[in-house]
């Protein structure tokens, strides 16, 4: 079995080489116990009073197994909080920078020459770096300020629409859920590798081609988002579409051309995006907008009103 070299546990992605099918669902398997195992955290948490103590969740995600182990014989909800937290560093364990190549105890260690890993590029979110031993990309999500991390969509009522949506820097649990949908709506496949005590995502994709900046992607995208019409939503990234992920909707974009790459198969696969859940059961949502997610649902080519298509709204 490969294994990461960094991590020196077992991976799916290697380099150029696409993981089948049945890896890909595995893949979508740890994304999901991952994100289950971060709820089930936050409340065992919560009983013990930690997160009334923290207003990120950042704090959470770093939770080590030794730091509440004097405490598990306090009560029962002191021994599960213990098997959850290993149970969560098992999914996404604490690494040091160190243990990539970087070099400790200087400003900025992810600008420094790295024997292991060479630099590919850098995002608002993230910076990219190819292993030196398998060709893959690794990729270093740094925390921004009051503790945030990655970049969700925040909803207010829209001036032309019934919604807006601005990108704003996110959380943990945010990011999780973009690496999930990466993969979710067919794009590259992604592993959640490790995150540091600085706080430091890290996560692996399969290397390909990048596309030509400026291209236009509007006949490219995953043919799984539905698009969304103006008068319900509008948003200030590209190409904003609809998802369905089981029965929960997300708007999902920021899909231009950068966020794209040719693998080995020829195909075009999403490597980034920016995404949130719906806003269903909140006071933003308006009685057309529920009518029309409950269309599209049941048949993606639904028009926004019942009796008439699209192209005439």
């Amino acid at each position: 079995m490969p294994a990461d070299p960094f991590t020196g546990k077992f991976t799916r992605i290697q380099g150029r080489t696409l993981p089948s099918a049945e890896e890909r669902t595995r893949l979508q398997d740890d994304h999901e116990r991952r994100l289950a195992t971060l709820d089930r955290l936050g409340a065992a948490a919560e009983k013990c009073d930690l997160r009334a103590h923290s207003d990120s969740d950042r704090d959470l995600v770093l939770l080590a197994e030794d730091e509440i182990a004097l405490l598990e014989g306090a009560g029962p909800e002191w021994a599960a909080l213990g098997a959850i937290i290993r149970d969560f560093r098992a999914q996404l364990p604490l690494l040091r920078l160190e243990d990539f190549g970087f070099q400790a105890e200087v400003d900025h260690p992810l600008e420094e020459p790295n024997p292991r890993l060479r630099y590919l590029h850098s995002g608002v979110e993230a910076s990219a770096f190819v292993a030196v031993a398998d060709n893959s990309v690794y990729k270093f999500f740094l925390p921004r300020e009051e503790k945030q991390v990655g970049s969700v969509f925040g909803f207010t009522r829209g001036n032309e629409s019934a919604l807006q949506a601005e990108a704003e820097f996110g959380g943990y649990r945010g990011l999780l859920e973009k690496l999930w949908l990466i993969q979710a709506i067919g794009g590259m496949a992604t592993e959640v590798v490790a995150i540091t005590p600085e706080g430091i995502l890290v996560a692996k994709q399969v290397l390909g081609e990048p596309m030509p900046q400026g291209a236009d992607m509007s006949k490219s995208l995953p043919p799984n988002l539905i698009e969304i019409p103006s008068r319900f939503l509008r948003a200030n990234r590209d190409h904003p579409r609809l998802y369905f992920l089981g029965n929960r909707p997300w708007l999902v974009a920021d899909l231009h051309a950068r966020n794209f790459v040719r693998a080995s198969d020829g195909q075009l696969y999403v490597i980034d995006l920016v995404a949130a859940p719906w806003p269903i059961g909140t006071p933003l949502a308006d009685p057309p907008t529920q009518a029309w997610l409950e269309r599209v649902r049941q048949d993606p080519r639904a028009s926004a009103l019942p009796s008439a298509p699209d192209d005439e709204l």
